[in-house]
């Protein structure tokens, strides 16, 4: 079967490879759609890897089960969830595969054929979309799902974005969607219109000078909330900078260690912080219910293209020209 392998140096490479045999509570899942990522272009412009690729958001066809799998059958419609949960914890009993202490992380799912936890899939109704599927149970729609549920705050009325990749992009369209004045912050124009045509109230080019004081102007002090999702210090340091006395700072983009005060930037401006990381296996039927709803999610997707052309789709994905890019059985 055809995967690609991540080379490193921004060079990818479509391999043929042995079909994945599912283990014990694992089934191989023939794939119709996988989804790049943000967290992969560490990979993919760094050292790569000896073999495979770390796609991790994908849809497909049940194609063989392991022993024990008795939860799904053969040619079963399913979405994956990246994390999946030991399935003993408490925990785990609530869907909150995130917070188990033995959850195991499933990749390579840029092929053909990948092999998973049986644990890990979500049956999808026969009349939800492929592309959909993919952004309902992975990143796409479940970082800024998750993200939402802990942004309840009464108070909160505007929240700025700072990177509007997949992630951004996806907290911009629902944001918007629970009726907030968002503010779009990149460096990538093609991202600003983006998120200008999801209904972002303003957009800011990180590029063109202080964001965060144009975001105070704006907002008369500063936004209710700010939403890191670049995944760089210099972002998150933004995020303080510009976030109202009182109000939240949220880190979505991964990263190290940054320089904080605990008295300038949080007790003597009553500043709350959370960090929010993919979503709980439970939330997806709120997920389901909020597409149901209207949620426009798919125009997140701005590239379809085959697994064969996966290096072209992620050069364009690695330069900013695209929302979120599928690897697709259905180019276009």
């Amino acid at each position: 079967m055809k995967s690609l392998r991540f080379r490193g140096g921004s060079e990818i490479d479509v391999v043929e490879v042995a079909t994945p045999v599912p283990g014990p509570g694992q089934v191989a899942i023939d794939t119709v759609a996988s989804a790049l990522c943000g967290s992969e272009l560490r990979g993919y412009e760094g050292v790569g890897a000896e073999t495979g690729n770390s796609g991790h958001e994908a849809a497909g066809v049940v194609s063989a089960l392991g022993a024990g799998v008795t939860s799904l059958q053969l040619g079963d419609r399913v979405g994956v969830s990246a994390i999946a949960g030991c399935g003993d914890c408490g925990y785990c009993e609530r869907g909150q595969y995130t917070w188990c202490p033995d959850h195991t992380f499933a990749a390579n799912m840029h092929a053909e054929t990948f092999v998973t936890s049986a644990r890990a899939c979500h049956n999808l109704p026969d009349d939800l979309p492929w592309d959909v599927a993919v952004l309902i149970t992975g990143d796409a729609l479940g970082v800024p799902y998750h993200t939402s549920t802990m942004l309840a705050r009464y108070d909160i009325e505007t929240v700025a974005v700072f990177g509007l990749g997949p992630i951004g992009l996806g907290q911009v369209l629902v944001q918007t969607y629970l009726g907030r004045r968002v503010i779009g912050v990149d460096l990538v124009a093609e991202r600003l219109a983006l998120a200008e045509s999801f209904g972002a109230w303003q957009t800011l080019d990180a590029g063109s000078g202080d964001a965060a004081g144009q975001i105070r102007d704006l907002t008369g002090g500063g936004a209710d909330a700010c939403i890191e999702a670049a995944g760089r210090p210099v972002t998150a340091k933004q995020c303080f900078a510009a976030v109202r006395k009182g109000g939240v700072v949220v880190f979505n983009g991964e990263q190290g260690p940054i320089g904080l005060s605990p008295s300038e930037d949080f007790i003597r401006r009553d500043i709350t912080a959370f960090g929010a990381w993919y979503y709980h296996f439970g939330e997806y039927p709120a997920m389901l219910e909020l597409y149901r709803n209207g949620l426009p999610i798919a125009d997140l997707i701005t590239h379809r293209l085959p697994l064969t052309r996966g290096a072209e789709a992620f050069r364009l994905f690695a330069s900013g020209q695209t929302g979120k890019a599928l690897l697709t059985e259905e180019p276009g």
